[in-house]
């Protein structure tokens, strides 16, 4: 019966052991083996890894980008001016074991990095005068900027085995007394920008405007020329028409009896019935003949 229970107590015991040498690893994090407070090994392979019980501890570090939110700090531009900036940082451990024997945790990571990135923020800022900051630009010009506040930060960070992966601002904020002189500035450069759209919108309406008139004129010029021609020709072979029909004097002498007629008719027309004919022409002799 001693046997059997002494036999039960070496097996649980050994499986205790056992199971204290095993641990696991997984796939979005580091796993360090410390011993004595040093570490001794570190893997980042996922699955099953083995260590000394009861001596050896595991310390695991995630893998996996991390957002830390700075909080709000003031920034002095290089023309004397204050603002606030609000930004956040993407970071991650790049090296567990000098992470570990730097810093031993992200809280106090964040810590560092908050520090790294404020008195880099300042360095930066303080090259720059707040129009540079803050103007009608393109955005995309700044961008340079942030960028090169992450380069540095990430260098800086480094030596605690930190890869700081991007630095983005979110606002800039200014102090209450800065607020007016910037709105002013601000509303100014639109106006300025309104004008200059304005002015180039008239040139440009002016430009197509003379082009439209001296198209106009072209046209109707070509039109009066083409129906001053055509009315030219046209009297040109009315009378050529006429000379082929009234070739001989009888004829020319109908065509201007019946042309007298037609005055004649003309002038009957209405309530005035009074008609002033020279004596001597054909059609008075036939009207007094008539009469």
């Amino acid at each position: 019966m001693k046997k059997r229970t002494l036999l039960i107590l070496i097996l649980v015991l050994a499986l205790f052991v056992a199971l204290n040498s095993m641990f696991t690893v997984r796939e979005n994090e580091y796993a360090c083996t410390v011993r004595f407070s040093k570490i001794i090994s570190t893997t980042a392979q996922p699955g099953l890894h083995f260590k000394v019980p009861f001596i050896d501890s595991v310390k695991y570090f995630s893998k996996a980008t991390q957002l830390y939110d700075i909080p709000p700090s003031e920034v002095l531009t290089s023309d004397k001016q204050n603002m606030t900036v609000d930004c956040y940082i993407l970071w991650s451990i790049s090296d567990p074991k000098l992470f570990y024997q730097t810093l031993g945790s992200s809280s106090v990571a964040e810590q560092r990095l908050d520090a790294l990135t404020y008195n880099e923020l300042k360095t930066v800022m303080g090259t720059l005068a707040q129009s540079d900051i803050i103007n009608m630009e393109d955005g995309a010009k700044r961008n340079t900027i942030y960028e090169s506040i992450a380069t540095d930060v990430d260098a800086l960070a480094a030596t605690y085995g930190i890869r700081v992966e991007d630095v983005k601002i979110k606002r800039f904020d200014l102090p209450e007394s800065n607020l007016n002189a910037v709105y002013g500035r601000m509303i100014s450069e639109r106006n300025q920008m309104a004008e200059k759209y304005t002015a180039d919108g008239n040139y440009e309406a002016s430009i197509i405007r003379n082009d439209v008139d001296k198209q106009v004129n072209i046209l109707v010029s070509d039109a009066e020329a083409n129906a001053a021609k055509l009315e030219a020709e046209g009297e040109q072979e009315y009378m050529r028409l006429l000379a082929e029909a009234y070739d001989t004097e009888d004829k020319k002498a109908f065509y201007e009896f019946t042309l007298a007629l037609d005055a004649l008719k003309q002038s009957l027309k209405g309530d005035e019935k009074t008609v002033v004919l020279d004596g001597d022409s054909e059609l008075a002799r036939i009207l007094a003949g008539a009469q």
